[in-house]
């Protein structure tokens, strides 16, 4: 293994370790609508306020990495090297439409102290959980938690899109769209369903991130009852969709919470002459 790959394998393991609870993790496709045929290189990032590091794809790390079709998965973990990390995934794409590419991180593990995990909590709005801690008489307890990572990218290729938005990937943890993002325009609104464990999460607190100018610009909305939120987007480019669920661990008495994290990233087209 050369140096540049061993420095990169020392980073993902420090990366990988780090507190879920002050860094998003999402993916990225250069470019978001490429040409039929044409090479794209996805990549996976770690940070806060849509901007952070590139992070490798890893086979050890990787619990799934489908790519989606028509609506049909292609998996893609068993394509990555066993021992080496990949900087980034180069894809071609031979048809035109739709491709969704869908991956979860195999858990990790973190003990906050009481006062950080308190302020994660109140950040992403896991206010049943500061209840639940309050009442069992452990909010001044270290927070054991386990994490897993479920993100989902999407490409428009050869200038056209398709239902394959809308694809079920079984994700603990999903953000689905209720219309194609990849059919809108700036200053359209997009609606989002979440699921958790297939079924929709209500009072979820979901953040739309966007960056422009050198500012990040984050949106903040909670899903109803039925799971679904919606946002206004104003400007064209790359969004990230993000959203965090915490649940009491019941395997094992060595952590107290699962959480799971779900991220959406897409591009977001300019507004249409006359709109």
């Amino acid at each position: 293994m050369n140096n540049s790959l061993r420095a990169m394998c020392a980073a993902f393991a420090v990366l990988a370790s780090l507190p879920a609870a002050a860094h998003e993790f999402w993916m990225m496709a250069k470019p978001f609508s490429p040409a039929v045929g044409a090479p794209v290189a996805m990549t996976l990032h770690v940070g806060e306020y849509f901007s952070g590091d590139l992070i490798p794809f890893a086979a050890t790390q990787s619990a799934a990495l489908l790519l989606y079709s028509k609506g049909k998965p292609r998996d893609l973990v068993t394509q990555l090297p066993p021992e080496t990390p990949l900087p980034e995934l180069q894809m071609v794409f031979p048809n035109s439409g739709t491709y969704m590419l869908a991956f979860d991180g195999n858990p990790n593990e973190i003990t906050l102290s009481a006062d950080k995990f308190h302020a994660y909590l109140h950040e992403e709005g896991l206010d049943a959980i500061i209840a639940q801690r309050e009442s069992a008489g452990n909010a001044t307890a270290p927070g054991r938690e386990r994490y897993r990572r479920h993100v989902k990218t999407l490409l428009r290729v050869g200038g056209k899109s398709d239902g394959s938005f809308a694809a079920l990937t079984g994700q603990r943890l999903e953000i689905v769209p209720t219309s194609d993002p990849l059919a809108k325009a700036a200053g359209d609104t997009l609606g989002l369903t979440l699921f958790f464990d297939s079924k929709p999460l209500p009072n979820a607190l979901v953040k739309a991130w966007h960056q422009r100018n050198g500012q990040t610009l984050m949106i903040r909305a909670r899903t109803g009852a039925d799971g679904k939120v919606s946002f206004g987007l104003p400007y064209a480019g790359a969004w990230m969709i993000s959203v965090v669920h915490m649940v009491p661990v019941t395997d094992t008495p060595d952590i107290d919470w699962d959480s799971f994290w779900g991220n959406l990233t897409f591009e977001l087209a300019g507004r249409k002459a006359g709109r």
